[in-house]
């Protein structure tokens, strides 16, 4: 199981000296990255056309769900679309499977939505409960989605991680008569108000390490927009490493993957406390490096690339 990292004190240690070394890398160190390869382990990659479905836990407005289900959409939309895109940004992980020459890749596709604002396993969630719920969506060549709303509490939830992903065997009688008895999940949580400042930066001020004013979030919603950003991380390493035996660097208890490897960078010019030289609306004053479906704009995470070993940003 892979997770977005919530930046810990003796981390941030690590990111002072990294300042002062001009290292480009931001909320974790990795020792000795520029000599660490990616590696290929092996496992499947996500392939052909694969559903995303998303299951809403808590309270959410129709509005902010709104900000997520485009982003899914602008995944899969024409890469015609004004530029610098999702699309484009996502088209980045085609890398991995050129690589091992795969014979087909990957198309995300928005899938089905299951509401549950009634709290039906409570407020204070394990992440067995979690994964009750990732069961709940289609399992047949799909990503089930589990989020859960600014009143949930998720076990690691802010103190260790901001969003995990995972696999769990298929209960689908079709899925158990295929070659592929697994479904990938993952998890993202609204961290407005329990902890912005570790999983919603930059659109929040951090709560330890250098500071720097918040940036203007480009959906208005510090708590969706931040999610978008840990949810896009987690896509990223779900299609390459699935099953904990694709794309990683690292031990496999705790891998770098494919957006987890560029912690903290967003375009050019990045460095511990500053995202890079993003892209700024004209009208709101928002900062973003992704345009999508319906007008909208994102921020979205540097993806490591496996054919220069660096970390790739859309602007």
């Amino acid at each position: 199981m892979a997770s977005v990292s919530v930046p810990s004190k003796i981390t941030l240690q690590f990111l002072l000296l990294a300042m002062s070394l001009n290292l480009v890398i931001a909320g974790r160190v990795l020792q000795e990255q520029e000599t660490m390869l990616f590696q290929y382990h092996k496992g499947p990659l996500l392939m052909g056309k694969i559903t995303i479905n998303l299951i809403w836990y808590g309270n959410f407005r129709p509005s902010q769900r709104a900000i997520v289900s485009d982003f899914i959409t602008a995944l899969s939309s024409p890469r015609s679309q004004v530029q610098p895109s999702v699309a484009t940004w996502f088209s980045s992980t085609q890398k991995y499977y050129n690589l091992i020459k795969a014979t087909n890749s990957v198309k995300l596709v928005a899938g089905s939505q299951i509401l549950d604002e009634q709290y039906s396993l409570g407020k204070s969630l394990k992440m067995q409960q979690i994964e009750q719920l990732a069961a709940k969506g289609d399992q047949l060549n799909a990503i089930n989605v589990v989020l859960t709303s600014s009143d949930v509490a998720v076990e690691g939830f802010c103190t260790s991680k901001c969003g995990t992903h995972g696999s769990l065997h298929s209960k689908s009688t079709v899925a158990k008569g295929s070659n592929n008895q697994k479904f990938a999940y993952i998890w993202v949580g609204n961290s407005e108000t329990q902890c912005p400042g570790q999983c919603a930066w930059p659109f929040h001020q951090p709560l330890y390490g250098p500071q720097s004013p918040p940036l203007v979030a480009p959906n208005n919603d510090v708590g969706m927009d931040g999610m978008v950003i840990n949810l896009a991380s987690l896509l990223a390493g779900t299609v390459t490493n699935p099953f904990g035996n694709g794309y990683y660097q690292g031990p496999a208890t705790a891998p770098l993957e494919a957006a987890s490897a560029c912690p903290g960078i967003y375009a050019k010019g990045a460095y511990p406390g500053y995202a890079g030289n993003l892209l700024v609306d004209s009208a709101t004053g928002a900062s973003y490096n992704a345009n999508g479906v319906n007008s909208r704009k994102y921020l979205l995470p540097a993806l490591y690339d496996p054919t220069s070993n660096s970390c790739s940003t859309l602007v």
